[in-house]
């Protein structure tokens, strides 16, 4: 029989400095190697930074990170963003997704406190390297877009899709 054993210190919840720390540096990362990404956020009303999201699956598959909701450079609120999905699919992958929120009335509803299905909201459009080269942020009609950045690990796909978002109260 296979057991799978995971060390403590990976169960264990970052703490809040930690977390905003870690975002503010991927958020820095990801204007410094996009450009595009950098411009989007000039406009953003709120940022939503989840800087190290974990995926692994066999058939079944799971993924978590914690992130920082930055309003006016202002950390203000904490999130974890987790989800599950069955299907031909193997390995495992870390990546960050830093959410752009553009409008006051999407930052109101995605910081109100309760869950957030972010993979059925029709108002997000995910970008990914390739959809970043076409990208005119001169007419931005997205409630939301969703930067990938630092991919790395063997598993095809990133998406929202299946996607929740709750907020959390790290020490």
């Amino acid at each position: 029989m296979l057991a799978l054993t995971v060390p403590a210190p990976v169960l264990a919840r970052s703490s809040a400095s930690d977390i905003e720390a870690k975002s503010r540096a991927a958020l820095q990362e990801l204007y410094a190697s996009n450009p595009k990404a950098a411009a989007v956020g000039k406009r953003a009303k709120g940022i939503m930074i989840f800087p190290h999201i974990i995926k692994g699956g066999l058939v079944i598959a799971g993924a978590s990170g914690d992130g920082v909701l930055l309003k006016n450079g202002k950390a203000t609120k904490f999130f974890n963003i987790s989800s599950a999905s069955v299907g031909f699919q193997i390995g495992a992958q870390g990546f960050g997704y830093a959410l752009f929120i553009m409008s006051d009335q999407k930052l109101a509803e995605v910081s109100d406190g309760t869950n957030w299905d972010a993979g059925s909201d029709t108002g997000i459009a995910l970008i990914d390297k390739g959809a970043a080269a076409s990208l005119d942020t001169a007419s931005l009609n997205k409630a939301i877009y969703a930067f990938v950045f630092s991919q790395e690990g063997l598993m095809a796909g990133v998406s929202l899709r299946g996607s929740r978002i709750k907020e959390i109260h790290p020490k």
